[in-house]
């Protein structure tokens, strides 16, 4: 039977107060291979935007380059007093810093500054808890954030163990408040991750019926605010949520679209990355990314006019290189090349591309403006056609899940029972074509 306990309404509120505060943004620059691949500027300025979509006013910014994190406060002795001075004359309520805090760095922060300290991973949780507005999507930003806070506790949660019913003959001997909280916390996460284990089945069944259409499926990724959500409007004239903001959008979305010539597909929207996304986060939304691993295509949406454009795509390169999907073909589309104001022709987005560093699929498109639409189109015809390769064969009996694998991924043109098993004549994407060695026809 679950406990019932007095825990914080976290699906429905943001880690920080719903009402503007006014923070101090901190980051801090490790030599090279020691810390985050962007420069400390360009990363606090990220930090901005995130601030701003978490509905924070910024009143100062400051940054660090240290040799090696202090592991007591992550800064030097230095910056803290400096921020600590700064505290009268800017009057911020929260400082946030452009790093993972430990549990201890983060107290002794609060305390130096008589202030709120919040890291980089609890800013991007507070945003996805904005954003979630589906049953599911706020599962998943609940489940994340009761993981980030469980090792973060300390004496100050007490709010935690105010639980409504019992409380008499449920605690240990000796059981301290701190110790309670840690145990509704991690009772609740256990409640959550059971949850999410029945909205996994349920995202399994839908696919194993979807696989069984023989519809391509094309997921949309890319860094958040590239453009995903506009270009699958574009596509489908959906009425997804599009916004100049980060994560604008967390639930993913499936729609039809017909492709010139006639072929039906499922062009899936999908949570956007960023730089250093909390793992919790990760974990949490393994549902969610797991529409990544089924593609039989992704289109890297990529905002071509930012002037990070690079590390962006770095930092996608990286996620697709966590989530193994790099057998599924990849089309890279160079969106809001209206952004570079003037006409882009094909020798400029060639460069581009290489600078980038990109596969050799790459085609440059305005989803707002709906400029080389037709193109993309087309280039996805020409992949789908080209990793298909037709198949005729005669699976044994004693094969059944090779059977299914055709019947769920492959297309079917011909099908009849024989003696020594099941022919079939179809055809079948190239990257499961490795199952069916040494089965002859």
């Amino acid at each position: 039977m679950e406990e019932q306990t007095s825990l914080p309404e976290l699906e429905h509120r943001p880690l920080s107060s719903p009402l503007k505060e006014r923070a101090l943004l901190v980051g801090i620059e490790l030599p090279d291979g020691a810390g985050p691949l962007w420069k400390a500027e360009d990363s606090l300025e990220e930090l901005t935007q995130l601030a701003y979509t978490a509905e924070v006013e910024v009143v100062g910014r400051t940054f660090q380059r240290l040799k090696r994190p202090h592991p007591g406060t992550l800064l030097g002795k230095g910056k803290v007093e400096e921020i600590g001075r700064q505290k009268e004359e800017l009057d911020y309520e929260v400082v946030i810093v452009d790093y993972e805090l430990s549990a201890r760095q983060a107290s002794n922060l609060e305390e130096q500054w008589d202030a709120r300290v919040l890291d980089r991973p609890g800013l991007i949780l507070d945003i996805f808890a904005q954003h979630a507005h589906t049953a599911e999507g706020r599962l998943q930003v609940e489940l994340a954030q009761y993981e980030y806070l469980l090792p973060r506790l300390r004496g100050r949660w007490t709010h935690l163990s105010r639980q409504g019913v019992g409380g008499v003959g449920l605690r240990g001997p000796g059981e301290t408040q701190l110790e309670t909280d840690r145990r509704i916390i991690s009772n609740r996460i256990t409640t959550l991750k059971r949850k999410l284990e029945d909205v996994h089945r349920h995202r399994e069944l839908y696919r194993s019926q979807r696989r069984r259409t023989g519809i391509p499926v094309i997921s949309l990724v890319g860094y958040t605010n590239a453009g995903k959500s506009t270009l699958l409007n574009a596509l489908s004239d959906a009425d997804v949520l599009t916004a100049d903001q980060l994560f604008a959008t967390l639930d993913p979305t499936t729609r039809r679209v017909i492709l010139p010539n006639g072929r039906e597909v499922l062009f899936t929207d999908t949570v956007g990355f960023i730089q250093r996304l909390p793992t919790t986060l990760v974990e949490a939304f393994k549902a969610t990314l797991e529409e990544i691993q089924e593609a039989d295509l992704l289109i890297h949406v990529l905002d071509i006019s930012h002037p990070n454009a690079p590390e962006h795509t770095e930092t996608v390169q990286q996620v697709l290189q966590e989530l193994e999907v790099q057998d599924i073909p990849l089309l890279t589309a160079l969106n809001k090349v209206d952004r570079l104001g003037s006409a882009v022709d094909e020798a400029e987005v060639r460069g581009m591309a290489q600078e980038l560093n990109l596969r050799p699929e790459y085609i440059a498109i305005s989803a707002l403006q709906g400029w080389g639409l037709d193109l993309l189109c087309q280039r996805v015809e020409q992949i789908l056609d080209r990793q298909n390769a037709p198949l005729e064969i005669v699976i044994p009996y004693d094969r059944p899940e090779l059977l299914s694998l055709f019947h769920e991924r492959g297309h079917i043109e011909e099908q009849e029972y024989r003696n020594e098993g099941v022919y079939i004549r179809g055809r079948l994407p190239r990257r499961y074509l490795y199952a069916f060695e040494g089965i002859k026809l």
